[in-house]
């Protein structure tokens, strides 16, 4: 039977938040919680359990390095697999029971992650695959290989937010190793602050997220560009289409355009001076 370890990164964590780990708490053998806020312990927010192994270095030092540090603990700690969580996502004990089963009973080689379909237009048509190997998943719920993790070196703490997720599978694909999405095996996922718009009977999504988001995810996204290019030429092409309509939404429908079309523009400006990490 596969042993799992978990992770979950925390940002000033609600007590939903932290219910959510509660929710699958008991269908793995550890969560590493490592807490982003920035000089607060939380540590007293959470339930007891010897499961838990709490981590803070007092600072927001990004999503990917939150999870590379828990990684490299589960490693430490002999694990195989890990379950990477986002606070503000729910995972009931089914849902890991199945995917765990799924690697267990595969026949497929070289796997580097799978996950549930993250269902967030319950309109999708799944079709009849059991699972597709994709270009990219979302972070949260996924169970990651160590092995491969290792392999390819683990996320990119430069990336600081946003991408991370689609850097870590595009570089898995690079290095031939598959991303499973599980079609039967559903998971719902919210996007935080959607909006759904009509103009002209056309449905126009917008994210709404703030300025900072706003610079992370077009410089992020250029650099998802520079990298992958070559292997993904459509996907790519589509990404930079995608950060080019969000302009276009923000001056539409967005409150506070102006700050973050502005930091959309110092994101496309500071890659251009090849500027990595946190934003200082």
């Amino acid at each position: 039977m596969i042993k799992l370890a978990s992770m979950v990164t925390l940002y000033k964590p609600t007590k939903d938040n932290i219910k959510n780990i509660e929710n699958y708490i008991d269908s793995v053998d550890k969560i590493y919680v490592f807490d982003n806020t920035d000089g607060v312990d939380n540590s007293k927010m959470l339930p007891k359990s010897k499961k838990i192994v709490y981590i803070t270095e007092k600072e927001n030092k990004g999503i990917a390095y939150s999870m590379n540090e828990c990684a490299k603990r589960a490693i430490d700690d002999g694990y195989k697999y890990l379950l990477t969580m986002d606070q503000d996502s729910r995972m009931n004990s089914d849902i890991i029971k199945n995917m765990l089963s799924f690697l267990e009973n595969t026949k497929e080689k070289k796997i580097g992650l799978i996950s549930p379909y993250q269902d967030i237009n319950s309109n999708d048509d799944l079709g009849d695959n059991e699972y597709d190997d994709v270009i990219e998943m979302m972070t949260s719920g996924n169970i990651i290989s160590l092995d491969a993790y290792t392999k390819i070196g683990g996320f990119k703490s430069w990336l600081f937010i946003d991408c991370v997720d689609t850097d870590y599978c595009m570089n898995l694909h690079k290095h031939g190793y598959k991303v499973l999405r599980l079609n039967k095996i559903i998971m719902k996922h919210d996007l935080g602050n959607l909006e759904v718009h009509r103009l002209f009977n056309k449905e126009y999504p917008c994210y709404n997220h703030n300025p900072m988001r706003r610079y992370y995810i077009v410089r992020n996204n250029l650099y998802i560009y520079d990298m992958y290019h070559d292997i993904y030429p459509e996907y790519c092409d589509r990404l930079i289409r995608i950060q080019k309509g969000q302009i276009k939404r923000i001056i539409a429908f967005e409150k506070n355009k102006f700050n973050k079309l502005k930091m959309m523009y110092k994101g496309y400006r500071d890659h251009k001076k090849g500027i990595k990490g946190k934003l200082i």
